[in-house]
């Protein structure tokens, strides 16, 4: 499992995060007044960063000679701090200090990212244990780290699986539109990108829920401590504007891990061909028309669409391939994504345009391993 990369060389200028980070290398080189000096300048300019304020404090006590920990109180305040917000503030510091203190292998990119294509032009990945947002460019050399942000998680950690929960769910989602403020409550501060939870497979799982969120912050706060929102990723409101910016919904995946595994370029291209491989063998089958044996080799017995079995699957697909140019069709604008947690899954994504004609449909495939065998349980179009 590779580490997460280093951010220091992606950040134009210096931001408030960046100006946090000089604090504690000036104050690690033993200057305590120039560490002070930064702080207090830090919390001038960005009144709303707690974090910061709480470090200013500290090395105000550190001069007197009082600072016991990170964090620390006066004695005669203890009984009015809150030992909650402390504690995420403390872990908020460390987080933010030891993911822009690891490095990645050169090239590496999380191993959820198979394959996309052109028209797909950013990715995300979050990594909840290091409450980071990793924001990718899909150039025409592979996917390129670009920026990444801290970000905060829900109050119970991850893995939600119920309404409510206070959890953020783990997998694969799509964002599906974009939310400016003007839209929204100050809550949610400089817009919000929802997503697609439930997923397919989220429902396969009988997980419930709705309305997880990539959002910013109110106004008044600069960020929110790592876990403290109801499900949601949440960011400071200028990185927010950055993805309100560049990201597209319907095209852009979102894969949100406990703990993101990087990998090597060449470890990607292998799974590309074998995904290409089989996907190849579905058309080509799906080409000859025979529905039966389509659906027997490729979809799984538990497949569902829209109320739909593999039963009437079948029979939806017989009408849908009764004319040529349908059943010779073409995949354009391949995405794959796998997901490997407690079992592993592809979620498949591709223009399905038939011959002789220029569009066609965009589906979404989900492919699952039954048996040792790639079977689909989930197809539909995407709208």
């Amino acid at each position: 499992m590779g580490p997460a990369p280093q951010a220091l060389g992606r950040h134009p200028g210096a931001g408030p995060e960046l100006r946090l980070i000089e604090v504690y290398r000036t104050l690690r080189s033993g200057d305590l007044n120039g560490a002070l000096d930064r702080a207090e300048s830090l919390v001038r300019d960005v009144p709303n960063f707690q974090l910061a304020q709480m470090v200013y404090g500290d090395l105000l006590l550190a001069r007197q000679g009082r600072l016991e920990q990170l964090g620390s109180v006066p004695a005669q305040l203890a009984t009015l701090a809150a030992p909650d917000q402390l504690s995420q503030l403390r872990r908020e510091a460390m987080v933010r200090l030891s993911a822009l203190a690891e490095s990645t292998p050169a090239q590496g990119v999380p191993d959820e990212f198979i394959a996309l294509p052109p028209s797909t032009r950013h990715a995300i990945a979050v990594d909840a244990s290091r409450s980071r947002l990793y924001l990718f460019e899909n150039t025409p050399q592979g996917l390129r780290l670009v920026a990444d942000h801290y970000v905060s998680v829900g109050r119970h950690g991850v893995g939600k699986t119920s309404q409510g929960d206070q959890r953020t769910p783990l997998g694969i989602y799509f964002i599906t539109s974009r939310l400016d403020a003007a839209q929204l409550q100050n809550f949610y501060g400089a817009g919000a990108l929802p997503l697609n939870y439930p997923n397919e497979y989220d429902r396969r799982q009988g997980k419930t829920g709705n309305g997880i969120w990539l959002h910013g912050v109110p106004p008044q706060n600069f960020a929110r401590t790592p876990q403290s929102t109801d499900g949601c990723v949440v960011l400071a409101n200028e990185d927010m504007h950055r993805l309100l910016r560049e990201v597209a919904p319907r095209s852009t995946p979102v894969v949100i891990s406990r703990r993101l595994q990087w990998v090597g370029r060449g470890e990607s291209e292998e799974a590309k061909r074998d995904a290409r491989d089989l996907l190849d063998r579905w058309l080509q089958k799906r080409a000859r028309g025979d529905t039966q044996s389509l659906v027997a080799e490729f979809y799984s017995r538990q497949f569902s669409s829209g109320g739909a079995d593999a039963q009437r699957w079948s029979r939806m697909l017989e009408t849908e391939l009764r004319t040529e140019p349908q059943r010779r069709a073409e995949l354009k604008d391949l995405s794959v994504l796998r997901w490997r947690e407690n079992g592993e899954i592809m979620i498949v994504t591709f223009g399905l345009v038939p011959k002789g004609q220029r569009t066609g449909t965009v589906r979404r495939q989900y492919w699952g391993k039954e048996g040792g065998q790639w079977k689909i349980f989930f197809e539909g179009v995407v709208r």
